[in-house]
């Protein structure tokens, strides 16, 4: 990667370390449920419950963090983030009941927004050029602090000893998040050298150029509070609260839908009744597409990674080991396919690039429609990661774009687009519950295809409508 910023690289790195870590405690969880369920004596219900308050948070969380990151800047809202979140971190490994439990894992729900922060933070020190490929290797590398939690917390579990090795393990990556929180706004700035970083003129809600815009800005709200009612709705029905708390979240929950609905007026009506400057416009039907678009790559890969190896399983008659073992090539091209994804944007243009990669994931996933028990094991991992690879990539083609639309609410978008993504996970995994798994890959793949046709009313970023992030003189060449 040639053209950028001096100091981007190691910037890129503290960033995508601070994403890996967050996804690291976010899924710290994940190999201990077992362990949990056995010392606890949870029942499936209660360990259901743990799943969903683990994820719940998240999507109002990404919306909300993106402000905050648009306002105050990447460098304290990731610190501030990485070292609160430590605390439900603490409280994990020291529970002693299933509430404490519960209580700490909605809390870290919120550490799952931490991708939105570098979204914003990456962007300010690459340019247009190469941003996709940046914005790729940040989301790749740090996602696969998921897969790395599952592969060393057991380990260190272990080696700790002991049935409450696991709360060692638990504990460790409470410190390492903390300890790196410090770090992180010691050794990070927002901006380069002689940058200024810009801010949206007013704060608490998305600024939109029309009015045609507002009403598509208010309209995209109503999935954010409609999904936490569903959630809300799934708690009642595991039997974890009341009728009455059920209620009174609902009320709520509408009543914040309603404070957000006036928000979003006050902070839009000024400066549409006196008339957007034609440099200052932007189409929020960019920002909905790629929500969409979003919405069918990562909540698709949610949702798959978390029932594929129940499927080789069951499909092929594998044990439990090696099935995860093959499921979790799934997972590793993000590594490799993410950072392509965001590297072929920047070169062959972005809404091009979008688009063959979601046509891609589209064909991927009836491809593994048709995986059956007759096929050969091989091809079927095949075609798993051919499937993964067109997701993935897809994935940092998104934010490829994302950047690209509006430097100054650049969080904000990308917080929307973050919880669309979690949308389209808890969508796709209670379609999961209703359907066989070859019904589930054909809807994934239909909601691509919807996708796919909605692309052809992207437009495809100018270099004029990215904004000057610096004097020429600030630049300097740097390569990977």
């Amino acid at each position: 990667m040639r053209s950028g910023y001096s100091g981007n690289i190691k910037t890129l790195g503290f960033t995508t370390l601070a994403f890996f870590i967050t996804f690291v405690v976010w899924f710290n969880m994940a190999p201990f449920m077992t362990t949990l369920k056995s010392q606890f004596g949870l029942s499936n219900d209660e360990v259901a419950l743990l799943a969903v308050a683990n994820v719940t948070l998240t999507i109002p969380a990404r919306v909300l963090i993106g402000m905050l990151v648009d306002r105050f800047g990447p460098r304290r809202v990731y610190s501030s983030l990485l070292i609160i979140l430590s605390i439900p971190c603490f409280s994990f490994a020291l529970a002693n009941s299933f509430t404490q439990l519960m209580i700490s894992r909605i809390f870290l729900a919120l550490i799952g927004a931490g991708f939105v922060i570098g979204i914003r933070l990456v962007s300010e020190w690459f340019t247009e050029k190469n941003v996709g490929f940046a914005e790729g290797i940040y989301g790749g590398w740090g996602n696969f602090g998921s897969a790395a939690a599952s592969m060393t917390l057991p380990v260190l579990a272990i080696l700790f000893g002991g049935e409450d090795g696991w709360r060692y393990a638990v504990g460790l990556t409470g410190i390492i998040s903390l300890v790196y929180g410090i770090l992180f706004l010691r050794l990070v700035k927002d901006t380069p050298d002689g940058v200024t970083f810009k801010k949206p003129k007013t704060s608490g809600a998305l600024e939109v150029t029309s009015y045609r815009d507002l009403i598509g800005l208010m309209l995209m709200s109503i999935p954010v509070f409609g999904i936490l009612i569903f959630q809300s709705y799934r708690l009642w029905n595991l039997n974890f609260i009341s009728s009455y708390v059920l209620g009174f979240i609902l009320i709520t929950l509408i009543g914040l839908f309603i404070y957000n609905l006036r928000k979003i007026w006050n902070v839009n009506k000024d400066h549409l009744r006196k008339g957007v400057p034609e440099k200052e416009k932007y189409s929020f039907k960019q920002v909905a597409i790629l929500n969409f678009a979003y919405f069918c790559t990562f909540g698709s890969e949610l949702a798959v990674v978390s029932m594929l190896p129940q499927f080789f399983e069951e499909t092929f008659s594998l044990g439990v080991a090696q099935a995860g073992l093959i499921a979790s090539s799934f997972a590793f091209m993000n590594l490799m396919s993410r950072p392509s994804g965001g590297w072929f944007s920047d070169k062959f243009g972005r809404k091009k690039t979008l688009m063959i990669f979601t046509a891609g994931l589209a064909i991927g996933y009836i491809g593994m429609a048709l995986i059956g028990a007759s096929w050969p094991i091989w091809f079927a991992v095949i075609i798993t990661m051919c499937c993964s690879f067109f997701v993935q990539a897809g994935e940092g083609a998104v934010y490829a774009m994302v950047p690209m639309i509006k430097k100054p609410v650049t969080g904000q978008i990308s917080g929307m687009v973050g919880a669309y993504g979690n949308i389209g996970a808890v969508i796709f995994l209670t379609i999961f519950t209703m359907v066989s798994p070859t019904i589930f890959f054909v809807l994934i793949s239909l909601s691509a295809v919807v996708c796919f046709l909605c692309m052809f009313f992207l437009e495809e970023p100018s270099r004029e409508a990215v904004a000057e992030k610096a004097d020429p003189k600030t630049k300097n060449v740097v390569s990977f």
